[in-house]
């Protein structure tokens, strides 16, 4: 009977903690006026317009030559 309430009070304490997590988030969320939001989501995609593209992903035909040039290199290897 011990362990059940261990894990009892270990619950009760999650989710106490949990809520005062979120009475923080919600709180600093209403500190910020409309135009802090708006700088903000400028800041944001200013930086995302910076970012390059990814490289492209190479095709089947080109994973499947190299796995066997490895293999092929592998084997001449012994």
């Amino acid at each position: 009977m011990r362990p059940w309430k261990l894990l009892g009070l270990a619950g009760l304490a999650g989710v106490a903690a949990t809520g005062a997590v979120l009475a923080r988030n919600e709180r600093q969320r209403r500190a910020l006026t409309p135009d802090d939001v708006r700088a903000r989501l400028h800041e944001r995609h200013a930086a995302l317009a910076v970012v390059p593209d990814p490289e492209p992903t190479p095709t089947i035909a080109e994973l499947r030559a190299g796995r066997g040039h490895r293999v092929a290199r592998l084997l001449r290897r012994r």
